[in-house]
């Protein structure tokens, strides 16, 4: 992860003082929370890795100016992305740094993966989502092993959420 992706998912605009990360990470907590959102278990992996990244640089002193503009509403964006896949049966998502891919059995679904905002990369037959903002400075070919080691990876469970049953 990023710099700049850890702070648009936090929601915040700069590298900012260890309260103020703290802050934003339990509002972002409460807002992704499992109980409150189908695809919070995988928001709040991302959402612990952003703070986890963000506290270390805070407290390690190493705080860089962000040279581009913060894209404060992609924790929204990303959990809608999830959202409108994650009921689809036979796809694996898979979360690396700040896209997602879905790979599996997708050609079913193209238009409702199409309608979600995800994209096709045709070298690696899957499907991508990624900030709207993003500029590729890699001009070479990446596989997903090389993406995965850069950026790490985050399998979604992708099976129908139960609620467990009530007692009377």
């Amino acid at each position: 992860m990023n710099i700049k992706d850890a702070l648009s998912i936090l929601s915040l605009t700069a590298i900012s003082d260890p309260e103020e990360i703290k802050t934003a990470y339990r509002k972002a907590c409460i807002k992704y929370h499992p109980d409150r959102n189908p695809a919070g278990l995988e928001m709040m992996k991302a959402v612990n890795v952003a703070y986890q990244f963000l506290t270390k640089i805070s407290y390690n002193g190493a705080e860089r100016p962000i040279d581009e503009e913060v894209n404060s509403d992609f924790g929204d964006m990303l959990n809608e992305a999830i959202n409108a896949v994650i009921g689809l049966s036979g796809l694996n998502i898979e979360v690396c740094g700040a896209w997602v891919w879905l790979t599996g059995n997708t050609k079913q679904y193209k238009a409702e993966i199409k309608a979600a905002g995800y994209w096709w990369a045709k070298k690696k037959c899957s499907w991508y989502f990624r900030p709207a903002d993003y500029k590729s400075r890699n001009k070479g070919d990446w596989d997903m092993d090389k993406i995965r080691d850069k950026y790490g990876s985050v399998s979604v469970n992708n099976a129908p959420k139960q609620r467990p049953a009530l007692a009377h």
